[in-house]
């Protein structure tokens, strides 16, 4: 198996769009890959929940990793989002992400449809039949309708080699401990993340390695240095990063996270275009609390 420390702030970089056809803008997306890397980010994510890989097609999840490999040539990880509803669709966009440069997996659970805990296990043990990087278990259950239990991940991590970490976006402080905890002890270093941005410091505190972090698309030098700050020791320092990024929960009462994001980054002054209809509305009280919340945050980085 490839080998790979998963760890750090792993950003979902936005998928750059042109207004006019919706189509991906590579060359953006290529300098926002270097923005985060500038910033000094410890992974990039293409296609994640923030990439929007709900509504990319398999040909343009293709164009998007081939890019981000070559942009980051091995600097830090490339984690691909190749999560599908179907097991055999997932089967196929890993084994491509794999032969295209991957360095790892973010499987997201199927979705749509309910899923029992017997299913979505042997999901995954299917998948990672058919490739030799790792996986990180991808759980954000008000999005796909499927919670991924603790349990379920501790048996995922303790049975099947390529299975390295789980990303926890459920909100529930209790659910990402009890992945630390279960994992702890499993005889392989598994790697727990935070995928809900103001969970990234409990989630070091607690024992996990990082976050998949939505905001370091406003700010990845700022959320980068919750991880580096707290390695250090700083932990004085990483409550205050931590702290710093806040601000921009009381905007997500207006709309869609990941439209907001998307929103702020375009406003922060880059071409990346709203994100694909119809998920692309924020109300006027939303922009203006949008803007708001870029000046109060200006200094961040």
């Amino acid at each position: 198996m490839k080998q790979v420390e998963i760890k750090g702030i792993i950003p979902p970089v936005v998928t750059p769009m042109n207004p006019a056809d919706e189509s991906v803008n590579i060359p953006e997306l290529r300098n926002q890959i270097e923005r985060q890397i500038a910033a000094g980010v410890h992974g990039i994510f293409p296609f994640g929940t923030n990439g929007e890989a709900y509504i990319l097609s398999m040909k343009e999840k293709e164009e998007i990793l081939e890019a981000a490999v070559d942009q980051v040539k091995g600097r830090i990880p490339v984690y691909a989002g190749t999560g599908c509803i179907s097991t055999r669709d997932t089967v196929y966009l890993s084994k491509r992400a794999e032969e295209m440069g991957a360095d790892a997996l973010s499987i997201i659970t199927p979705s749509f449809a309910a899923a029992s805990q017997k299913e979505l296990y042997d999901h995954y043990c299917e998948v990672a039949r058919h490739v030799n990087i790792p996986i990180v278990l991808y759980n954000i259950p008000a999005r796909t309708g499927n919670k991924l239990l603790p349990e379920t991940v501790a048996k995922l991590a303790r049975d099947v080699d390529v299975i390295m970490g789980a990303k926890d976006s459920s909100g529930d402080l209790d659910n990402l401990k009890a992945y630390i905890d279960l994992t702890r002890d499993i005889g392989k270093d598994f790697a727990v993340l935070a995928g809900n941005d103001g969970n990234i410091l409990p989630c070091l505190k607690a024992g996990g390695a990082g976050g998949v972090a939505g905001r370091a698309n406003l700010w990845p030098g700022t959320i980068a240095s919750i991880y580096d700050y707290f390695v250090s020791g700083d932990l004085e320092k990483a409550q205050a990063a931590q702290d710093a990024i806040v601000a921009l929960q009381r905007v997500f009462k207006f709309g869609n996270p990941n439209t907001i994001i998307k929103k702020g980054v375009a406003m922060l002054g880059y071409p990346v275009g709203d994100c694909r209809r119809p998920f692309n509305y924020l109300c006027d009280e939303g922009v203006e609390e949008l803007k708001k919340v870029l000046e109060e945050t200006k200094d961040l980085c």
